[in-house]
């Protein structure tokens, strides 16, 4: 085997928000690639929805030079929901840096990201991010990091690792606490000293795995993967290994390396390169490319197995049609079919009618990023509310649990307690982290998280921190009461008056506000009792011939509270969807029709029973 010392292939992974992307930018600025340091760049978050949430959604790879090495950086996302695509950049490099908060430590996400690391068996070099933080507490993250390595590493040579101290945000790291650097030097010369060079074996003849998929308006469907062994030349005519184990000959029309952030054509690319071809339409995820007279497959992609299913139909309400473009099923089937191709952890199975169907994910957040792109594109939706997927082990029925940490003042720790007590939770551990803050480690199952956020926030009065990541399959840990609240109905179809909603307002949270179209079925608040109530939020004043005294009384309307997406996925109950459309997002009953609701209500009460 040989080694190619001129190239280093790394993925940079870390828990939300703990600085991956301000570190690319900070890579490229002093490579050169960026031609001033702009605390706003964020190169890596392209998506629209990646900006607004300040989140990485899609693993994306960009290039730096230092010196004679080029380093292929590859840029994972922190959430567990978007597991699969971390999995797939591992396959992808020949080593990781570790980023943890040098404040928060490190947390649920963090702990995911690393086991997938060292299952791989790849070299970590540890950074320890925001050390210039007034609230640093460096020593004590270190050890937590040193713990996490004990529990997660499965040779003893994983427990040995190096620790550069940085901050991405001022563009400096040092290899000594304490000392601030003058800039990223140490930290590309901790990649070239622990991060091996690609191996390959020189007389092999070219293979490829297929490990993402982008797309072109000008080429089409573009294969993104690292070449393994052997060389790839545009133009050149490659053996293409199904999944389905089937092999055909295609001719690879362009073939794209990236340079800085930019990806660029070339005219041959060799063994460790991570390239882009074009050529190939129906390409997949887990497909290898190979030479045509040695066509022989690499190990596919694995990915954890989807936790969370929800339901997405047409538009079924009175009124669907109003903003959107794209409405039927048909239209709605070929985009699902469309993520599935790009997101091997998507799954989309057939619904208990023609027009809807069941889609299955890592989390609430994969699934709600997935319905809010649809609607940007121009969908309207019909979107039921997430429900845990379970499963038979040894003839018991089991459910996910997730890992849950939370940070919050000590005057909140009762609060916490009895929300995730209610929830089948149960804590593992307590720490006071001093300055009056606290950090508790829960096993809680994912169907008590659904909903929980809001819930949370509220409590802690927007204080608290909440993470969690998938753990592992336990019991079903019985029923489980999420929401404690009912829902107000409309019982027509209308406009919303302030003369209804004043009369509304003093005992329920409402949604909307006057001239808001409402119908039959639409939820427009929120009850403080369980029970639903129906209610005409459209009664008008009567206009008499008679002069009253509180005739010119001026009327004082609470602002109706709006709901984001997220925020409406996680209010609805299990008799409850939400209708997505580009303009608005609005809750409704699965049920409109009211005499069948209460006919479903009785029903369910003395089966119950």
């Amino acid at each position: 085997m040989s080694r190619l010392e001129s190239l280093r292939n790394i993925a940079i992974i870390a828990h939300v928000d703990h600085g991956k992307t301000t570190l690319v930018d900070g890579m490229l600025t002093q490579s050169g690639a960026l031609r001033a340091r702009d605390e706003n760049v964020r190169v890596m978050d392209t998506m629209d929805l990646e900006r607004e949430r300040g989140i990485t959604i899609l693993a994306k790879n960009t290039a730096v030079r230092y010196g004679d090495v080029k380093v292929n950086i590859v840029d994972t996302p922190g959430h567990a929901d978007f597991g699969g695509e971390v999995e797939r950049a591992l396959t992808m490099v020949d080593g990781v840096l570790l980023l943890v908060d040098a404040s928060e430590g490190p947390l649920p996400q963090t702990r995911f990201v690393l086991r997938k690391t060292l299952e791989a068996d790849l070299p970590v070099v540890v950074v320890v991010n925001k050390v210039d933080r007034p609230d640093a507490r460096i020593d004590e993250v270190i050890d937590e990091v040193g713990h996490l390595f004990l529990d997660l590493a499965t040779k003893d040579h994983q427990l040995e690792f190096p620790i550069v101290f940085a901050s991405a945000r001022s563009g400096w790291a040092s290899l000594t606490q304490g000392v601030e650097g003058a800039d990223l030097t140490p930290l590309f010369e901790a990649i070239l000293e622990h991060i091996p060079a690609p191996v390959h074996d020189p007389d092999h003849p070219f293979q490829a795995l297929v490990t993402n998929l982008d797309a072109s308006p000008y080429v089409g469907r573009l294969a993104l993967c690292r070449v393994q062994h052997g060389r790839v030349r545009r133009g050149q005519t490659v053996a293409w290994c199904r999944a389905d184990g089937s092999i055909s000959p295609v001719k690879l029309s362009q073939l794209y390396v990236t340079e800085n952030h930019l990806r660029v054509e070339a005219d041959e690319a060799g063994p460790g390169e991570i390239i882009a071809v074009a050529g190939i339409e129906g390409v997949t995820i887990g497909e290898t490319l190979a030479d045509v007279n040695d066509p022989v497959a690499l190990p596919p992609v694995t990915v954890d197995e989807p936790s969370i299913a929800m339901t997405i139909g047409i538009n079924t309400a009175p009124l669907s049609g109003r903003s959107g473009k794209k409405l039927t099923a048909r239209l709605v089937k070929g985009r699902l079919d469309q993520e599935t191709v790009g997101n091997v952890s998507i799954r989309v199975l057939p619904g208990d009618r023609p027009d809807r169907w069941e889609v299955q994910g890592r989390g609430e957040m994969q699934l709600g990023v997935l319905v809010e792109t649809m609607r940007r594109e121009g969908f309207e939706l019909t979107v039921g509310k997430p429900q845990v997927l379970t499963r038979e082990i040894d003839g018991t029925l089991h459910e996910p649990v997730e890992r849950v940490s939370v940070d919050a003042p000590e005057d909140h720790v009762g609060t916490v307690t009895q929300l995730l007590s209610e929830r089948r939770g149960r804590m593992q551990q307590l720490i006071h982290q001093g300055s009056g803050w606290v950090r508790m480690e829960w096993v809680v199952p994912a169907r008590g998280l659904i909903g929980v956020r809001t819930e949370f926030l509220t409590d802690t009065r927007g204080t608290g921190v909440l993470h969690h990541v998938f753990e592992g399959w336990e019991p079903w840990a019985g029923e489980i009461r999420t929401r404690p609240s009912g829902s107000i109905v409309s019982d027509r179809v209308g406009v919303a008056t302030g003369y209804a909603i004043e009369a509304l307002q003093e005992r329920t949270t409402l949604f909307v506000g006057p001239g808001t179209e409402v119908y039959g079925g639409m939820i427009v608040g929120e009850n403080t009792r369980p029970e639903d109530m129906d209610v005409n939020v459209c009664r008008e004043k009567k206009v008499t011939n008679m002069r009253m005294s509180t005739a010119e009384e001026f009327v004082k309307l609470t602002p109706p509270r709006q709901l984001s997406l997220d925020q409406a996925l996680e209010f609805i109950a299990d008799d409850e969807c939400v209708e997505v459309t580009p303009a608005a997002v609005r809750i409704r009953k699965v049920e409109l029709d009211p005499t069948r609701r209460a006919r479903h209500r009785k029903a369910l009460k003395s089966s119950r029973a």
